[in-house]
Parts: structure tokens; C-alpha cells; sequence
């Protein structure tokens, strides 16, 4: 017989036991079995245990060896192949583990388990790079047809997970994972689980409402000590809405009702992380309880649409009641008094087909710390001459910097004049996760 425990320990693994002349003879799997041929998984020799202990199932006292909870993830029968010192070949005969797997020591009790079988048909990896579907801002639509989900105040994320660990990435490649500890335990909670998700990562202010400014703070942390103390201070929230990959399938060609119903199958909920509601028939009264509750908006989504992986879709439209512009820095004009070692105004622009349309400048909504480290990277960035489309109408003698057109920032304002620009801007913070070249005018 075998036996495979799932294992919540200090750190979650996998107990991978063969019965072999009256023992178990163990390993400690990290991540779980590969279904992938192509890529071998630590597996750590343990000490043999007795026969009786392969239908435990129970809590280990803390700080007795393997404190935690042990419950049984899988139990069948094996043929041996081969059985020496240098290479263990078995085929495993399971529910949920099947097929010709072979272990081989590396370096004293460090091991590789690796599949020998091909990957069961339809099969797919897990991705490896994160193209969401955007939507396209405008009214609230009506209709048959139409799903609504509130509109979160954060950052756009993938969320991979693959042997208990989870990793997360932001629409331009960057690695959110060190930043984020506290979603570690969504990992923990899928077990040996594959999937990836679309998601939106927020952090609350004090009033219980998602604020840009604070999970937009963490984006920039890489140490883990300080990350660790965020994470107690301010902790994020992922809201999960999307599922697009499970245990190597990709579901992107489903129709979305069809991927809500397995996201919603997985049963996910815990402290940092949930599925967000959605909701059918009158939108208009999903709207109003996003504004009484302080939210951003509303995105409405065809029942019907497939996940349309980096592309913008009509059949995704996005209402805000807040109004937001994503912005590209093209330069900075002089600040006077307590500002004078900093900037007065960033120059904005939004990319259009013939180059960088001028939209205007803020001055506001920063703070110093703020102020100092956009004009120290912007300086690190300079260009000699503007890289907006159209000289930007500023007073004679403003004197203004130049720079690359690659930064890119949010603001929030009333709305926008007849000439194009925008009125009343107000700084919201950077946005590291987007590129300049997918910025667009959000509305008229």
C-alpha cells in the first residue's frame, strides 16, 4: 500500500509513504506530487514509521516533531519497479494519485520525485505570465445577460497557486509575492490544488473602505521584516472574482457563468482573502449600494463571455462613481517656498494614436515624503525636449522638466473641460503595475 498525508505543519507539506518490508518508508514532499514530467519536486527522506500510522489522521500537539494537522490526501496500492538505494520506481494505483513516479537521492536525504508518465490528456501548465481582461469604461448596461460585481479600490493581480504556495503578479510582470505574506495561507488552504485567479488586492482604511493610497504604500516593500509588520498593521484583502486555470485546465473558453460556478465550488474564505459577490437583475441597485458603502463602481460582465486574456472588452464595462484617470508623468514644473526642492505640479499626458496628449497638471494630494521620492526618480529620467504630441499651454517663464514618458500615476477628479483637460486633479499615487502604452482615456 501507499499513503500520502497532507501535512499542516510549520510549514505545509505532503508525507509520502510506501509500505516496504513492514514500514512505511517516508518522504516529506514540499509541493506535493509533479503531475509534469518536466519538472522534478523536492522530496526529503524521513525516518520509517510503523504500519498503524497510515490511517492517522489527527492534531500533533505544538512543539511535539510535526506539530499540526495530519489528514489523509490520498491511500491506494503500488507495483514496484525497481526498489535499490540510488532509485525508487513505483506505479501508484489511487483516487486521486495515479501513474509511474521515480525518487532518487541528490545529496544525503535530499530527493527528487518525478513523474514518468505523460501529463493526462487536455492537460495544460499552470501560466506562467499574468494578461488580464480589461474592461471598457462606460454606462451601466441593462439587460438580460448581464452580471454585476462592485468595482475595488486596489491593484489588479494573478494569483497562482501550485503546492500550497502562492505567488502573485501584477498586469506588468512585477512580483507582488514578498510584499503580500499574509496571502500565504490561501495556499495552505488549496492543499495540493493547482489554479490561477484574477484578482484585486485592497487595503482598508480605518472606516472599512478599500484606499488606493495604502495598498499602493506596499507595493513597494521587499524587505520581509518590514512586509511582516504591514501585514499586522494594514493587511490586504484579496478579492477574488476570476478563475481562469484549475489542476491543468484552462478554463479561459468557458462562458463566465461557468467559471464563476467552479470558483465559486472551491469554497474559498478566510482572514486575507474571499470570493466577491456578484449579482444578477437590477444593476442600477448594485451601483447604489457600491456608492452608499463608499466603493469605486461597478463592473458588469456578459454571463456569456469567455475570458478574453489581454485584451479590453465591450463585454466588460466598468461604471465608476468616483472619477479616476491613469496618467503618464511627462514632466514637472518648479516648486517655490517649502516645495522648492521638489516640484510644484507633475505635467500628465494619456498616450493616443499619434503620440502623448498634454491633459494637464496636479499640484495636489501628495505628500512630502511623496513629493521627495517622485522628483528624486524623476530626475533620474530626464529628456531634453517635451514628449507631449502638442506644446502644453503653461505660463511664460514656468520653466519646465522634461521627462521619459514611462511613469504612470492615478488621479482622481471633477471632470473633464471642453478643451480636454482635467479638472480639479487630485494625486492618488503611482501605479508600478501598468505600462504607459495601456493607459486610455477612461471617459469624455
Amino acid at each position: 500500500m501507499f499513503v500520502i498525508q497532507e501535512h499542516h505543519a510549520t510549514a505545509l507539506h505532503w508525507d509520502f509513504r510506501l509500505e516496504h518490508d513492514g514500514v512505511l518508508v517516508s518522504w516529506a514532499l514540499p509541493k506535493g506530487l509533479p503531475l509534469d514530467p518536466h519538472q522534478n519536486r523536492l522530496a526529503v527522506h524521513t525516518e520509517d514509521h510503523p504500519m498503524d500510522y497510515a490511517t492517522f489522521e489527527g492534531e500533533i500537539p505544538a512543539g511535539e516533531y510535526g506539530g499540526g494537522t495530519v489528514t489523509v490526501w490520498d491511500t491506494g496500492t503500488y507495483t514496484v519497479e525497481k526498489w535499490q538505494d540510488r532509485e525508487v520506481a513505483v506505479v501508484l494505483r489511487g483516487e486521486r494519485a495515479n501513474g509511474r513516479y521515480v525518487l532518487f537521492p541528490t545529496n544525503g536525504k535530499q530527493w527528487m520525485i518525478h513523474r514518468r508518465d505523460p501529463v493526462p490528456d487536455g492537460w495544460m501548465p499552470l501560466p506562467t505570465e499574468f494578461r488580464p481582461m480589461l474592461a471598457t469604461p462606460g454606462e451601466l448596461p441593462t439587460g438580460r445577460g448581464w452580471v454585476y460585481e462592485f468595482k475595488w479600490d486596489g491593484i489588479r493581480a494573478g494569483v497562482s497557486v501550485e503546492g500550497g504556495r502562492v505567488q502573485l503578479r501584477s498586469r506588468n510582470d512585477l512580483d507582488l509575492t514578498a510584499a503580500f505574506p499574509e496571502l500565504q495561507g490561501l495556499g495552505e488552504s488549496l492543499g495540493m490544488t493547482t489554479a490561477f485567479f484574477d484578482s484585486e488586492l485592497v487595503v482598508t482604511g480605518p472606516d472599512g473602505v478599500p484606499k488606493f493610497s495604502l495598498v499602493q504604500h506596499r507595493l513597494h516593500v521587499d524587505n520581509h521584516r518590514i512586509a511582516a509588520r504591514l501585514a499586522k498593521e494594514s493587511p490586504a484583502s484579496l478579492m477574488i472574482f476570476d478563475l481562469l486555470y484549475l489542476n491543468g485546465m484552462s478554463l479561459v473558453g468557458l462562458p463566465y457563468r461557468d467559471r464563476r460556478e467552479v470558483l465559486d465550488s472551491l469554497a474559498l474564505g478566510g482572514e486575507h482573502w474571499v470570493v466577491t459577490p456578484s449579482f444578477t437583475g437590477n444593476g442600477a441597485d448594485v451601483m447604489n449600494t457600491a456608492i452608499e458603502n463608499g466603493l469605486e463602481g461597478v463592473v458588469s460582465k456578459r454571463a456569456s463571455s469567455p475570458y478574453r486574456t489581454g485584451r479590453r472588452s465591450d463585454e466588460w464595462v466598468k461604471t465608476k462613481f468616483v472619477r479616476t484617470q491613469e496618467v503618464v508623468i511627462g514632466g514637472y514644473t518648479a516648486g517655490n517656498g517649502s516645495r522648492r526642492n521638489t516640484f510644484g505640479a507633475l505635467l500628465l499626458g494619456v498616450p493616443t494614436g499619434a503620440g502623448l496628449a498634454y491633459v494637464g497638471k496636479v499640484g495636489t494630494g501628495f505628500s512630502d515624503q511623496e513629493r521627495t521620492e517622485l522628483v528624486e526618480r524623476l530626475r533620474r529620467a530626464p529628456r531634453k525636449t517635451s514628449p507631449f504630441e502638442a506644446p502644453p499651454p503653461l505660463p511664460k517663464g514656468s520653466g519646465p522638466t522634461w521627462t521619459r514618458p514611462s511613469m504612470v500615476g492615478e488621479v482622481q477628479f471633477s471632470e473633464w473641460t471642453p478643451d480636454g483637460y482635467l479638472r480639479h486633479p487630485s494625486w492618488r499615487g503611482l501605479r508600478p503595475d501598468k505600462s504607459a502604452k495601456e493607459i486610455v482615456r477612461e471617459s469624455k
